[in-house]
Parts: structure tokens; sequence; C-alpha cells
């Protein structure tokens, strides 16, 4: 999860994951996925609730694990700080199966797991209608997904969780935030077939560029061009005709702030039921 910029607009709006879901669910701290552009991360450090080298180290909330959940206005986010890894898969079960039990409708959240998305969609089929998954997808390029987001699974791996889910006939949508390839056309016409809801893409936030070492330079330096007004305009103008393609608000507040129309469809997700 990214850092979000706040909007210059003086009318308020829905950012971050508040786009996505009216409320949110975490039940770990830290994450072994250990991405680079980790907002969550990033805030954990800054409020020494984590440190670089610690964060990677998931530790359970069993306050949150063992709380009864109520059905809650809008959709709920589940997980929104951390990932959903093999070794805690038998806890975020359990409360998964309590937000479903009271009615909730939730937006699943991951960088997928083949065996947990596979099993989670045996356990959870009598649920259908109340889960959306949203996979986090930001490449296809192995060694792009290598670096910037180190524990995570490979591309193979997010493609066949995403067509199993599909398949299986469960809402699937997917988010290309931070878009690390130049170009995510490719990406979006392997993906767009099995996804069933929309697609978002947005751009990676607060670029590191001091103290870069070895390799990184190399990486740094190709996502500062892919963010650059000329190359994100084109994509813009090459999905235009897209009904399933969402801007993030990263990407809507470049368009504001440089007088570039988005197409009308454009909704905000967050009023889904």
């Amino acid at each position: 999860m990214q850092a979000k910029k706040k909007s210059n607009s003086s009318k308020k709006k829905a950012t971050g994951t508040r786009e996505w879901a009216s409320s949110n669910v975490n039940i770990l701290y830290g994450c072994a996925h250990n991405c680079r552009y980790c907002y969550s991360k990033k805030l954990a450090i800054r409020f020494k609730r984590k440190t670089e080298e610690t964060w990677k180290i998931m530790e359970l909330n069993e306050k949150k694990i063992e709380k009864e959940y109520r059905k809650r206005q809008g959709r709920v986010m589940f997980p929104s700080s951390h990932d959903i890894l093999p070794k805690f898969k038998k806890e975020y079960f359990k409360v998964l199966q309590k937000l479903l039990e009271s009615g909730n409708s939730v937006l699943i959240t991951t960088k997928p797991h083949y065996e947990i998305i596979k099993e989670l969609c045996f356990k959870f089929e009598e649920f259908k209608e109340l889960i959306q998954f949203r996979f986090t997808i930001t490449s296809i390029n192995n060694e792009l997904l290598a670096f910037w987001e180190p524990g995570a699974p490979s591309f193979e791996e997010r493609l066949k969780s995403l067509k199993h889910a599909f398949e299986q006939g469960f809402k699937t949508s997917v988010s290309i935030e931070p878009f690390l390839d130049k170009n995510p056309i490719p990406l979006i016409k392997k993906i767009q077939s099995l996804t069933s809801e929309t697609i978002w893409v947005g751009k990676m936030n607060y670029i590191k560029t001091n103290h870069l070492i070895g390799k990184e330079k190399r990486f740094y330096e190709a996502i500062r061009d892919n963010i650059s007004l000329e190359n994100i305009t084109k994509i813009i103008n090459s999905l235009k005709n897209n009904k399933k393609i969402r801007w993030k608000d990263s990407i809507k507040d470049m368009c504001i702030r440089n007088d570039i129309q988005l197409p009308s469809f454009q909704t905000p997700e967050v009023k889904e039921k």
C-alpha cells in the first residue's frame, strides 16, 4: 500500500483506500511482502512501531482476531495495511468468516498467493455475492516485481489466482498501483477478460532520490520516467475508451493540475454496495 498525496482541491473527496471502501480491517503488524513503496511501512517506521528491518516480520493483533464484527455501513476493505500470507491464512479466514456472517460486503485486497485464493474460494463460496477480490498486479515483468515487491508472488501466480477466482464466479478486479511497466497496456490486455469489475491504475508516490546504491538507481530512474506527464498522458489517451479503467487519486490530481480531461465514467467506487 503506497503513499497518497493530498489534493490541493478545497472540495473533500475520497482518496487512498477511501476510494474503494468505507472502512477497513487489519489483523497483522508488518508485511512479509516488504514492498519498497509501501505507505503503511513508511508510517510504521515514522511512528516507531516497526523498523526497516522488522517490518517484514508479521505479528498478529490478537484483539482484532478475537473481537466480534457487526454489520458496517458501506464496504469493508480487508486487509488494507498488510497482505494475506499463507502462514496466517487460518486467522485471516476466521475474521473474514465473522465479517461475512454479519452481512458485510468485503473487498479482499491482496497480491495473491494461489493456495490462499483457491482455498478461500472453496470455503466462502456461499458468501460469493458479498465478496469482491481486488488483486494487485503491478507488472508482467518478474524482474521489476522482485525488486519493488521482493516477498510477493510472481506475475504468473497472481494471474493464476485471478483466473481461478473469475472462473469460480467471484467478482474480480485488479489494482495496477503503482504501475511498474512504462506501458501497462500489455498487462491490461492479459487481465481484462478475467476481470469482471474495474481495473485501477495509479502511479508511485514519494519516490526515493537519495542514498541509492547498486542497481537501485536504474529502477528508480525508470519509475521517474514512468510517471512523467508525457508518459501518463499517453497511457490515458490509449485507455480513454476502456470502461473498466479507473484512475487512482494520484493520477486524477495530476490531470487536474494539467487540465487533462478524464472520461465521464470515472465514478467513485466507494458508493458500491
